[in-house]
């Protein structure tokens, strides 16, 4: 029997892969969960319209969640919701697409525990290592999967690098930067339009560049499905 999870989902890269990797491994993944702190009404941590996670669930053929909480009950909510999530769909485990920050990890399994469920990191590297997220960004523009970047710290990145593919140029260039290669801190924000699982791609237009308080973020005015 398949272990079954719920997969944290950013609408970004790094929840791509575990995506990815899960089913790979024989998961089941049952639905994407995604937050929506009340306060800016966009997804937690890349500010993506909700719309646009509906999309990418829609074209992947997994349910979408979405937990809709404010920055003070956070983590309150999170695990009220995530029981909640565990009984309609039978859940066994809860799966995050973290790196190598221990405190992510750590308020990912203390969470998950909570709610009784497992806490899963396919993409875990044990320690901060630019080699090994070099070697992840590559894998994951050699995949097959289609990503933009999406929003930049201002302070490590400028809004040129918005707009641009996640492909072996990409790889190429943010090595010379002072970043993670993966963004693992923030630097950059992407969204995948494409890709192996997709059943249909996300047809992006009208962009434009907006101020979020220290980033600043790529906004598509128009979007769609588009058959492949």
């Amino acid at each position: 029997m398949r272990k079954k999870v719920v997969l944290s989902w950013s609408g970004g890269k790094d929840s791509c892969l575990a995506l990815d990797v899960l089913i790979k491994q024989g998961y089941e993944v049952a639905c994407l969960l995604t937050t929506v702190p009340k306060e800016i009404g966009r997804t937690f941590g890349h500010g993506e319209k909700k719309e646009l996670i509906q999309l990418q669930a829609k074209s992947l053929s997994i349910p979408a969640e979405f937990i809709y909480c404010t920055f003070e009950d956070y983590s309150e909510r999170f695990v009220s919701d995530l029981r909640k999530i565990k009984d309609t769909y039978g859940i066994t485990g809860i799966a995050y697409g973290d790196l190598y920050l221990d405190g992510h990890r750590e308020w990912g399994e203390k969470t998950a525990a909570e709610a009784g469920l497992d806490a899963v990191y396919p993409l875990w590297m044990e320690e901060k290592d630019s080699l090994k997220a070099l070697k992840a960004l590559k894998a994951f523009a050699e995949s097959g999967y289609k990503a933009k970047v999406i929003r930049v710290r201002e302070d490590v990145l400028d809004s040129s690098w918005l707009g641009k593919e996640l492909n072996q140029d990409f790889v190429s260039k943010i090595e010379d930067e002072p970043v993670c290669p993966m963004g693992e801190s923030g630097e950059y924000h992407t969204f995948v339009y494409d890709g192996p699982l997709f059943y249909k791609s996300i047809q992006l237009d009208s962009p434009v560049v907006i101020q979020l308080e220290t980033t600043k973020k790529l906004e598509f005015g128009e979007f769609r499905l588009a058959e492949k």
